[in-house]
């Protein structure tokens, strides 16, 4: 339940975050590399405070706390990185092209793969979890039916939602056998951090160091900073498919509010139905 909850507040500030980075990217005054640096900026740092000043095992009791890195990690940790690589990218890229709602219910669709790899690693699946996911994608078939969602950044949506599967079990897997989720993260982060400021520098000539003096930009950088950093956590407190079930639900809603409010996206009702249809969905799964 705890890791639930950790998940709900990640949810809540992670999509203030990039609904502000939406916002200022169609105001033209973000590109998709300053973006993708200010998004992973504050959580790496964070990562890094708490594996030095943070009391040992005060997040997840019996996991490895602190700054904890084990060469033995490497082979999983270095394709890992590859894809987070790519992972943050086309992340960046259509938080800026696709609608805040398509994100969310497209993003769905890592939860029956990521229930896919417990069922194989427990070899065990119920008539009920079943059923979830068959909800679930009756919900994206309704809602794709009745044009819910817009196919600008639509592939590469269902990309990252795919790709998701396999760094969050990755990360699990090292969290679990090898490092602490401060070392893991922040290494990645790391790895991101540099990719987006390298790419800025040479693509767009622009200094996203610079953008962190902004009050806006800073806000922007370290809510998304919290919400990664207790998603991280979170993954340490249950099953990845149940811990992510939660965040994707509470992205829907919050994407959904975020894209009729603010960026006036059309279909709210035909979204709403479909909302309660994978809500459904994910508890039955869980």
């Amino acid at each position: 339940m705890f890791g639930i909850l950790l998940s709900a507040g990640a949810s809540f500030v992670e999509e203030i975050s990039l609904s502000v980075g939406k916002w200022e990217a169609a105001r033209g005054k973000e590109t998709i590399y300053t973006l993708g640096f200010l998004t992973h900026f504050w959580g790496t740092a964070l990562l890094l405070i708490s594996a030095f000043l943070i009391p040992a095992n005060f997040f997840a009791p019996g996991l490895p706390s602190g700054f904890i890195f084990t060469t033995a990690s490497l082979p999983t940790l270095i394709p890992r990185i590859i894809l987070d690589v790519l992972q943050a990218f086309a992340g960046a890229y259509v938080v800026i092209h696709a609608d805040r709602s398509t994100i969310g219910f497209l993003g769905i669709i890592t939860i029956p793969l990521l229930l896919v790899v417990d069922v194989y690693l427990s070899n065990t699946v119920s008539l009920s979890q079943m059923c979830g996911m068959s909800l679930i994608v009756a919900s994206l078939i309704l809602i794709f039916i009745n044009h819910g969602i817009r196919r600008a950044g639509a592939w590469l949506v269902v990309f990252t939602s795919v790709n998701a599967v396999i760094t969050i079990s990755l990360f699990k897997y090292n969290i679990t056998h090898y490092n602490s989720v401060a070392a893991e993260q922040s290494i990645v982060g790391f790895i991101l951090i540099l990719f987006f400021l390298v790419m800025a520098r040479i693509q767009t000539k622009e200094n996203p160091l610079e953008r962190l003096a902004h009050p806006l930009f800073f806000a922007q950088s370290f809510l998304m900073g919290i919400g990664s950093v207790i998603m991280s956590f979170a993954y340490a407190f249950g099953m990845p498919s149940v811990i992510a079930s939660a965040k994707r639900a509470l992205n829907i809603l919050f994407a959904m509010l975020s894209g009729n409010i603010y960026f006036h996206e059309k279909g709210l009702w035909i979204k709403v139905l479909s909302f309660i249809l994978i809500g459904v969905g994910l508890i039955l799964l869980v």
